[in-house]
This record gives C-alpha cells, structure tokens and sequence, in this order.
C-alpha cells in the first residue's frame, strides 16, 4: 500500500467537518429518502433528483458533494460526470452503486465509490471525507481520487487481474510520481498545520 492510499483511508483533519450543500442523484425514492433524511440529520442541506436529466438540469456550482447512482432509468452516472467536468464545477462527486468496479474506473472522474448497500456510518463518513477533500488543492484532490480507485480495486479484485491490467498499472504509476511530488513540496513548508495535512493525503 502506498503513501497516498493509507493517507485517503484515514482523510481526516481535527476539527468538525463543515456543512454540505449535497445533490443526490438516485433513481430509488426509498433509498434516496433514507440518504436525505440522514444526512440532513447530520446538518447538511439536500436535494434530491432521480434521473440523468434532472442531475444535468440542476447540477451547477451551488453543489459542495454529489452522491451519484451509477445506474439511472434515462442513462448513466458517467453523463453527469462528463457534465461537471465540462462546466469546470469544483465538485466531490461519490459514486454510489450496486456495480462492482471494474478497471474502467481508473478513467472516470469521481472521488470515492461506495458500494451498495450503503450504511449510515459509511453515508456520513463519505460526506465527511469529501468535504475535508474540497479544501485541498488539485493535486491532493487528484492523489485522493486515484488513492480510493486504487483501494477500490484491490478490495474487489484478484492479484492476477490486478497484474495482469494496464489501467491498474499506470494507475499506480501515477500515485507513485504524486507521491514522490507532495513529498517534495512538504519539505517546502514550516507549517505543522501544512504537514499534517499532506501526511493525511499521504505525501510524507
């Protein structure tokens, strides 16, 4: 396990996690209702759309998280990826599906994937994370993103696929020079405050 990948495990900084303006895009009522009501529970404000067009009508820059269904009647969550990348929104997008991750993921352009069922430790835990995530910069946001695909994937898959995959390759390859990088901007820093931060990414 690398550096980047312990340090997304545990992305945790002192002090309360802020409030969240989160966009649920689930195509169940009953699940999304249950993901609503806890979260709100938990201070956040949330709204709630069922489908792939409603999520490109109402995604904008208002948003702090979204948790996204793979899987929606009208299409599919990588739509509205495609659309918050295009619009340039700084968004932490969860992916929360019953779909078991396959390597194609390494090129999607989420934050975490959270596999159903979701429970409401795992639910509040993401929001936290992710609202943590928001305050870095792009780099550590990348070194997080691909630290949790690279989690996901060994979690669900075999060593031989592993090694037997170019994505998984490169993949780590990439965390490998991220890793190497955020070790070297830390040294440029006095601050503990700072430190302690690349060391939760996993940069020292």
């Amino acid at each position: 396990m690398t550096q980047a990948e312990e340090g997304a495990s545990r992305d945790e900084l002192p002090g309360e996690p802020p409030t969240a303006q989160l966009l649920i895009v689930e195509d169940e009522p009953d699940v999304a209702g249950l993901y609503e009501g806890t979260l709100e529970a938990e201070g956040h404000e949330a709204e709630t759309v069922h489908s792939v067009g409603n999520a490109l009508a109402s995604v904008d820059d208002s948003y702090d998280v979204i948790l996204l269904d793979r899987r929606l009647p009208d299409g599919t969550g990588t739509e509205v990826l495609a659309a918050v990348h295009d619009r340039g929104l700084d968004v932490r997008v969860a992916m929360v599906t019953a779909v078991v991750p396959d390597f194609d993921i390494v090129e999607m352009g989420f934050d975490l994937y959270l596999l159903k069922p979701v429970s409401q430790e795992e639910l509040t835990g993401a929001i936290e994370t992710l609202s943590r995530r928001s305050q870095y910069d792009e780099t550590l946001q990348l070194t997080a993103s691909l630290a949790s695909k690279r989690a996901v994937l060994e979690a669900e898959k075999p060593n031989a696929e592993l090694e037997a995959s170019e994505e998984y390759r490169e993949l780590t390859e990439q965390l490998d020079e991220l890793d190497e990088e955020l070790s070297e901007i830390t040294q440029e820093f006095e601050s503990e405050d700072y430190r302690r931060m690349f060391r939760d990414i996993g940069g020292s």
